[in-house]
């Protein structure tokens, strides 16, 4: 039997109170040897119970169960990028939706469902009062991009939450320009680090030119990402400035034309992979080859990533554990809502294609 099942088996018996508020359970051996598993997997189960108000681990006494059954069922907010907008948000939703089932809080979903950044703009005052109309205990929200205001409903929306003095956990990305810092809490990618790992990879590559692409109003985690290729690519000797940075449409064929492009020795990081792909096509109409002229790679590791003309190198986000540790910070800052901000910023992975080697 694997702790997953040992800890729903349990927290089932306590909601359903097989074991009553103030009952001692078993010892961590005692229930270890009649699960017939190792100790540190009960302790495991334990801590989880406690983390979650169901539990007290008393020094001395024992596992004394204290959840009661008039406990306030909470009740979340959601204020993200459906799945038609973002596909990370398709599988961050999925793992709240997941979590929800669970039965430790309930979530409302009418500020994320949204299938682009314009109809979110539309919606998102709207579903801002909605929640906080009825009074939600915390709402997640993930601040809009790829819109002109984007700044100013952003800032708009966290005033009117926290006028209502409800709580903040912000999801992706911050409010703000990096290096300031709101004073909400946020999970997510360690962008520095997955910016200066793609320009490590295409260094390693063979590229002695970096460039690194991005649309106008992109999010602000987008600058994250340029400040770790910039410092990569100098540390690397490689050298890369303002002429190395565009903000622009894909699209352009007229600026993409104007992009310095080293034949084998240029590399191109986007700031996401549709970005990519568009600036793929682009390059193909006007005679540039990925992999023949220059490898290019990009964020998220969408679905068609692996499907396109040149199979694209992605960076590919934590999704489930940005879902659940958002959820853990909307717990604590429900319990002190004068504790310090918390940033935290999780790793991710490469995931390797044709994109980023020379054929």
């Amino acid at each position: 039997m694997n702790y997953k099942t040992i800890y729903n088996s349990l927290k089932e018996d306590i909601i359903n109170h097989v074991y009553p508020e103030g009952f001692l359970l078993p010892t961590e051996l005692q229930l270890a040897e009649r699960y017939g598993v190792s100790r540190p997997t009960i302790s495991k189960v334990y801590d989880q119970l406690q983390d979650e108000g169901f539990i007290k681990k008393k020094k001395g006494l024992g596992s004394v169960i204290i959840y009661k059954a008039n406990n306030k069922m909470l009740t979340f907010g959601l204020l993200l990028p459906g799945s038609g907008e973002s596909e990370i948000f398709s599988i961050i939703n999925d793992q709240l939706l997941k979590q929800s089932e669970s039965g430790r809080f309930n979530c409302l979903w009418d500020g994320a469902t949204a299938s682009s950044a314009d109809i979110r703009r539309s919606l998102i005052g709207a579903c801002c009062e909605s929640y906080i109309d009825k009074k939600v205990d915390a709402i997640l929200f993930s601040p809009l991009e790829r819109v002109a205001d984007s700044q100013k409903i952003n800032l708009h929306v966290c005033n009117e939450i926290q006028k209502a003095n409800i709580p903040i956990i912000l999801v992706d990305r911050d409010i703000v320009n990096f290096p300031e810092r709101s004073e909400f809490d946020l999970v997510c990618l360690d962008n520095f680090h997955a910016g200066a790992v793609m320009a490590k990879l295409l260094i390693d590559a063979g590229c002695e030119v970096i460039h690194f692409f991005y649309r106008p109003d992109s999010a602000y985690s987008v600058n994250l990402r340029l400040a770790g290729i910039r410092n990569m690519a100098l540390s690397c000797y490689v050298q890369f400035d303002e002429q190395n940075v565009y903000c622009a449409d894909p699209t352009d064929l007229d600026l993409v034309k104007k992009i310095r492009i080293a034949r084998r020795k240029t590399g191109i990081i986007c700031a996401n992979d549709s970005t990519a792909a568009v600036l793929m096509s682009s390059l193909d109409a006007i005679g540039l080859k990925i992999s023949s002229d220059l490898l290019m790679c990009g964020f998220d590791d969408m679905k068609y990533s692996s499907h396109l003309k040149r199979s694209l190198t992605s960076f590919r986000q934590p999704c489930e554990e940005i879902a659940n540790l958002s959820i853990d910070l909307m717990f604590r800052r429900v319990k002190n809502k004068t504790a310090l901000p918390m940033t935290i910023n999780l790793y991710g992975e490469i995931v390797k294609r044709e994109s980023s080697r020379f054929l």
